[in-house]
């Protein structure tokens, strides 16, 4: 057994991910009040050339929905390209044996 392998890592621990997990929703929280402030003007001013994207939280939505559908969509290619479990462990030979 390699010496590394028994390091526990930082993502091991339930605790850290919990963290972790805050962290990133706060970031979210952070971010959908900075665009919705800056709808009023009190950080900064967005030039938007369509109605959507002046309506309050436009952009975190959009980006929600398109990580969304970007993950249903791999989930359905997976279905296509995936390949059995054994795929790399096939015996050349006896490929080579059952063609004959």
């Amino acid at each position: 057994m390699h010496p590394s392998e028994n390091k526990k890592r930082y993502l091991d621990s339930p605790a850290n991910v919990t963290r972790l997990w805050r962290w990133f929703l706060g970031a979210c929280v952070a971010i959908t009040a900075i665009d919705l402030l800056g709808m009023v003007g009190f950080v900064y001013h967005r030039h938007v050339s369509l109605f959507a994207e002046g309506l309050p939280g436009f952009y975190p939505v959009w980006g929600f929905v398109g990580i969304a559908l970007l993950i249903l969509v791999a989930k359905q290619l997976r279905r296509i390209v995936m390949r059995p479990e054994d795929y790399y462990d096939v015996d050349r030979d006896e490929e080579k044996g059952n063609a004959d």
